[in-house]
């Protein structure tokens, strides 16, 4: 018997120049020859998605996190203003991840929509260096910090523009990145009871380690050589970042766009709508369904019918005089149930989604007051070398680091004897215990700056804002690591379950919106920051503009742990409720042998072989996550 099987390496399709094999009978068996193939994805492509994303990493993390301090040291602006500055635009970065998201779904692809997102990046990391080489484009130094010449408003606009287009480029790369690395492999064994390794982790782990090199690297360099130098090593990074992702070009998985995600739920609830007066079968089978239409937008399986918002069904039912055969119908007027339970499935994650928003605005701030907070403190690690405050941030980070090895090796097992699901516990679980961990966090550090202003007020330093208080800078350490521990939980759990809760041909549209509750969340919190600071009084007030010794943070840490508390209660009501979402996977029969789904291969073909089968081939599977 002799077969030839050609397979188009076109953007979504089986990935193989050619597969040619003959079998041989010899009367006792059969002898299988495979001429070597070429085939995209998989493992291999991780080094160049990695070496991006951790380059970028690299740079956002060396040219932010110290930030503040340049703000406040060189450009003389008052701390809130500051803050807010960094918050505002931090918030912007995350929601034009709704944008590139948009694009690359809809029409350009991941591969380009990070490409343009790393140059324009590379663009205001350009504009930032120069801000801090050209003397003209700051004011006077102000050693004393009082009486203290502000930035022109050209000096802030440069600052301006390199801080938006930094904002835009990241909204090109952020919500593509992990949706583009989970293409290259199959994500169905990459999770739960088959998986040899779990991507999202090893995802943080990487960017762990590269924020953990430029806390520890840049700052040190803006702190103790200059800014120049220190704003110009991350450009560098985000060079070879550029120059990593493209290498690999040749051996990705550039999967199709599916169209505007947003149009097709459009259609979905304009088309109920219409049809707000008909009545839904009984019968779910009875609804529409077109698996050739649906082909591009669900390449792993269709999405099964759930009897959720049973409303949104009116778009799937066929009314008289409306086509069902394989010409394409008006999908303003009919939809088929695979595009009606994407929007269910969305409908779906939002509160749980929207629970993230409010865990973002407590903690927007705490970095830049931390910062603040550890520049009147005792810096020195040993007698001649003081770390940068900002570099403290590494002790969450390595926090980070050892709790997501530890998680994978340790907890999951002993979690996994207890509760019986593979993963340990669901991600639900996971962000649950992150959002209880954080609160903790946030109360550790009013007891902190209560110990802090404690020994000013004992040394008579209270009035002094330049002076360092005799008080060790560690004493911060323990809620970094509480942060990073809940770190850990918390965001690794939200992306996981984003991703795997999304509609397929939604996943980027669903990463970018954990940018989305962090660009809320921060917008929320300058509010929150912005009403403390003009309604607690000049004499007491709880954020200062120059002296934080004379300030009440400690109060705006409880009324930020406040928040979370209130948060916790209505994550975990709608955590009770949420329902997992069920997919319709392509099962082959292998009786032959012949058709068997290999490790790695994505099952592109396979579908469109099932599409049409009435007798099928199909198993409705519940999604593995559960």
């Amino acid at each position: 018997m002799e077969f030839e099987k050609n397979k188009k390496a076109d953007d979504g399709e089986l990935h193989e120049d050619q597969e040619k094999i003959i079998d041989q009978d010899d009367g006792k068996g059969k002898q299988k020859k495979k001429k070597k193939k070429k085939q995209l994805g998989g493992i291999k492509t991780m080094p160049f998605i990695f070496a991006n994303e951790i380059c970028d990493r690299f740079a956002s993390a060396g040219s932010h996190a110290n930030l503040i301090s340049y703000l406040t040291q060189e450009l003389n602006m008052p701390l809130v203003q500051a803050s807010n500055t960094l918050t505002n635009f931090g918030g912007t970065s995350s929601f034009t991840s709704l944008i590139g998201a948009l694009i690359a779904d809809s029409f350009a692809g991941r591969f380009w929509t990070i490409t343009g997102g790393s140059i324009i990046y590379e663009m205001g990391l350009v504009a930032i260096t120069l801000s801090a080489v050209l003397p003209g484009l700051r004011p006077p130094p102000c050693p004393t910090q009082k009486n203290c010449r502000e930035a022109s408003g050209l000096q802030l606009g440069v600052l301006y523009i390199s801080l938006l287009l930094s904002s835009l480029g990241s909204g090109g790369i952020r919500p593509c990145v992990v949706a583009f690395a989970a293409d290259q492999i199959d994500m169905r064994k990459a999770t739960v009871a088959n998986r040899k390794w779990n991507f999202f982790n090893w995802y943080y782990f990487c960017m762990g380690m590269a924020t953990l090199t430029a806390l520890t690297v840049v700052v040190y360099i803006q702190d103790n050589v200059g800014w120049g130098l220190g704003f110009g090593i991350p450009a560098i990074g985000m060079v070879m970042s550029v120059l990593a992702f493209v290498f690999g070009s040749p051996l990705y998985v550039k999967l199709k766009p599916g169209g505007s995600p947003l149009t097709r739920l459009t259609q979905v609830i304009v088309a109920a709508f219409k049809k707000r007066k008909a009545i839904v079968p009984e019968d779910p089978r009875l609804l529409y369904r077109n698996k050739e239409l649906d082909s591009v937008i669900s390449v792993h399986g269709t999405l099964v019918h759930t009897n959720q918002f049973k409303w949104l069904d009116k778009a799937a039912t066929v009314t008289e005089g409306e086509t069902t055969n394989s010409s394409p119908p008006n999908l303003w007027r009919l939809a088929t149930v695979h595009r009606v339970e994407e929007l269910k499935s969305i409908i779906r994650m939002l509160p749980i989604w929207a629970a993230g928003i409010l865990l973002v605005t407590a903690s927007s701030h705490q970095h830049s007051f931390t910062i603040q907070q550890a520049r009147t403190m005792n810096t020195h690690l040993t007698h001649s070398f003081k770390i940068p405050p900002a570099s403290l941030s590494i002790f969450g980070i390595l926090t980070m680091l050892i709790g997501l090895a530890l998680y994978e090796r340790i907890f999951v097992p002993i979690a996994r004897r207890f509760t019986g699901n593979p993963a340990g516990i669901s991600c639900l679980q996971r962000m649950g215990v992150g959002f209880a961990i954080n609160i903790l966090a946030t109360i550790a550090s009013s007891f902190v700056e209560i110990k802090r202003k404690k020994v000013a007020a004992n040394h008579h330093l209270l009035d002094d804002p330049k002076a360092i208080i005799p008080i060790s800078v560690f004493w911060l350490v323990p809620q970094y690591c509480l942060h990073g521990v809940a770190e850990v939980f918390m965001s690794v759990g939200h992306l996981e379950f984003l991703y795997d809760q999304s509609p397929e041909s939604m996943r980027s549209t669903a990463v970018a919106l954990y940018w989305i509750a962090i660009s809320m969340g921060n917008y929320i919190g300058t509010l929150v920051v912005t009403l403390v600071h003009k309604y607690t009084g000049s004499k007491n007030n709880w954020l200062p503009d120059r002296n934080l010794n004379r300030g009440r943070l400690e109060y705006y840490y409880w009324l930020v742990s406040g928040i979370q508390v209130i948060n916790l209660v209505y994550y975990v009501i709608c955590a009770w409720f949420y329902t997992y979402k069920p997919l319709e996977e392509v099962c082959e029969d292998d009786k032959d042998g012949d058709k068997k789904i290999e490790d790695g291969e994505i099952p592109y073909k396979r579908l469109n072989d099932a599409i049409g089968n009435e007798h099928g081939d199909i198993e409705l599977v519940r999604n593995a996550t559960v």
